[in-house]
């Protein structure tokens, strides 16, 4: 069983989205155990202050290293410990597999203005992000590594066809899906995909695949046709 551990200021963000679809079924299926805790819990003082003012001025407030280390001394984690930060490195498909063939995953959330750069250095083993955008703190990022995560743990899925045809399984963006009615207002869904002839269908959603990825993600597109020249 895979056994996560998400750090927050704001425990109470999580318990509908963790109880719900995929995520919700894979907790009732013993696949996974998600915990939350409560970063103030590692707090010392009558107000459980969790923040202070930066060294050196500016605006915001900065997140204490002591409450996150303290949780750890307690705690004992092993890696990855995986701190979602706006300068980390993008999120990939790749990541979210190699967390979910290990034993722990530990996601700390930042909040406020920062988290004091020792947490960064000396705690965690890595840091991520989702994107190139700032979120006003880690709990929606740390939601999307779970939900990356446990979607490829066996058995969350009804089968793992489910999985390998989604976008970034094999490096390219995923081919365009369709379902009943074949046609509405107009529009048709592609003879191909209605043919039957599931030799002419692999090779057409392998066609869009590739076109897609050239078309919105040459980075990913520049990636793969590289790995398959070698």
């Amino acid at each position: 069983m895979l056994d996560i551990v998400v750090v927050t200021l704001f425990p109470e963000f999580f318990p509908g989205p963790l109880q719900t679809s995929i995520l919700g079924r894979a907790v009732s299926k013993g696949l996974v155990r998600i915990t939350v805790r409560d970063l103030r819990d590692w707090t010392h003082d009558r107000h459980q202050t969790a923040d202070d003012a930066p060294y050196g001025g500016g605006a915001g407030m900065v997140l204490k290293p002591e409450p996150f280390f303290e949780l750890q001394d307690e705690l004992g984690r092993v890696p990855p410990i995986v701190l979602l930060s706006a300068r980390g490195q993008p999120l990939t498909h790749a990541d979210a597999v190699r967390y979910s063939v290990g034993t722990q995953l530990t996601l700390l959330c930042g909040h406020y203005k920062d988290v004091d750069q020792r947490v960064a250095d000396h705690l965690a083993t890595e840091e991520v992000s989702i994107g190139d955008v700032v979120l006003s703190g880690g709990e929606p990022a740390a939601l999307v590594v779970v939900d990356a995560v446990v979607r490829l743990l066996p058995g969350a899925l009804g089968d793992h066809e489910s999985a390998a045809g989604d976008s970034h399984y094999d490096g390219l963006l995923a081919p365009p899906s369709y379902t009943r009615p074949a046609e509405h207002r107009g529009h048709q869904v592609p003879e191909v995909l209605l043919s039957g002839d599931h030799a002419r269908i692999e090779a057409w959603r392998q066609e869009q695949a590739e076109r897609l990825t050239r078309e919105r993600r040459p980075d990913l597109w520049v990636r793969f046709r590289d790995t398959t020249e070698e």
